[in-house]
């Protein structure tokens, strides 16, 4: 049975995960909760390997079916090497992305089955699912800029319709699950984001102190 608390942050790149990740981290440890940030595709060795695949714009020719299934096996390994057992320990786990992001960029942004990329990801988890989630909302174009001169990898070089489609499919996958998925407006400021995800994830903290 699961003894620790799985938090995950959704949303377009540039949204300020990162931030917010790392702000979690600092208030949650400061307090003497042991806590593990990792971000997908990655978290284990063999997850940042396919990572690299997945990321390389070398590759643009990747299929949408491709990338779901690769994304699907770094998670598989991600959980079994790194969440789950974490989780057993009682710990605090906050990850960047997870199941909700195959969804959005491979169901609704790259036009796969919503039904066979959740079952291969369902599959993949193994009935590990976060506990609460944050999409930080951000409108594309928002997401571009903020990111500036910044090298694009390749799903970042993925056109601006896409983006919105992956944008609009993390807002329909929250709206059906409204009492797991909490949206943000990523235009506010790195504080206020702060404050609303605390005051969401300290009552799931107290049973970690």
């Amino acid at each position: 049975m699961k003894k620790g608390v799985f938090i995950t942050l959704e949303g377009l790149d540039g949204a300020g995960k990162t931030t917010q990740i790392k702000r979690l981290a600092a208030k949650a440890q400061a307090l003497g909760i042991e806590t593990v940030t990792t971000r997908e595709p990655g978290g284990t060795a063999l997850g940042d390997a396919i990572r690299k695949i997945l990321l390389d714009p070398a590759y643009k020719e990747m299929l949408p079916l491709t990338e779901a299934l690769l994304y699907a096996a770094s998670r598989a390994q991600h959980v079994e090497e790194v969440i789950r057992p974490a989780l057993r320990a009682g710990k605090l786990v906050i990850c960047d992305r997870f199941l909700d992001s195959s969804l959005a960029y491979q169901a609704f942004g790259g036009g796969l089955a919503a039904e066979y990329v959740r079952y291969i990801n369902e599959e993949a988890v193994k009935s590990c699912k976060p506990d609460r989630t944050f999409v930080l909302d951000l409108d594309p174009q928002e997401g571009q800029a903020r990111k500036g001169q910044m090298k694009a990898d390749r799903m970042e070089q993925k056109s601006l319709d896409f983006h919105k489609r992956v944008r609009e499919g993390f807002l329909q996958i929250a709206q059906k699950e409204p009492e797991r998925m909490v949206v943000l407006d990523a235009m506010e400021s790195p504080e206020a984001i702060f404050n609303a995800i605390w005051t969401n994830v300290a009552p799931l903290l107290s049973i970690l102190r």
